[in-house]
């Protein structure tokens, strides 16, 4: 006589696998991570950006005051210096602007209270959106890489505060 015997599936014999909810709760938590990892390197490199537009006008500064030493008033424009062409980290033209020169008058930036940032020159970047205002205080303004105080100050326009 035979006897039968009942088997029942042995764990190792079953799939190994995800199940499709488990997949999309991987997928989802993956996509998460993507997002917020996108974004802190994309703030990390504005912040890159900007820094070097402070180091860009520092230099710039120092190149134009040994100009001034030299010749007893600033150029009048960025070409005079050989820096006419020199584009910003986000690709555009720095600002220039004599303040000795007629050219100058009335076309200073400004601060909030409406007295001029520097006494000699401007120059600047118009940031990330590229759009700018004479005073520093219009929204257009607030991302600018300025130099300030004669020089004393160069930084972002949102951080400068008279």
């Amino acid at each position: 006589m035979r006897v039968r015997s009942f088997h029942y599936p042995r764990r190792e014999n079953r799939a190994r696998g995800m199940t499709l909810v488990e997949l999309m709760i991987t997928v989802l938590i993956v996509m998460v991570l993507a997002g917020i990892a996108a974004s802190g390197y994309q703030n990390y490199r504005e912040r890159i950006r900007v820094s070097q537009a402070v180091t860009d006008i520092g230099g710039m500064s120092v190149q134009i005051k040994h100009y001034m030493l030299d010749n007893q008033g600033p150029p009048e424009s960025l070409a005079d210096i050989g820096l006419g062409s020199k584009l910003d980290p986000w690709g555009r033209p720095y600002f220039y602007l004599n303040l000795a020169t007629q050219n100058g008058k009335g076309k200073s930036r400004r601060d909030k209270k409406l007295n001029p940032l520097n006494s000699d020159f401007d120059l600047y970047s118009a940031g990330k959106d590229g759009l700018t205002q004479t005073q520093l205080s219009a929204r257009e303004s607030r991302d600018d890489i300025i130099r300030a105080r004669d020089g004393k100050f160069i930084g972002l326009a949102s951080d400068f505060d008279p």
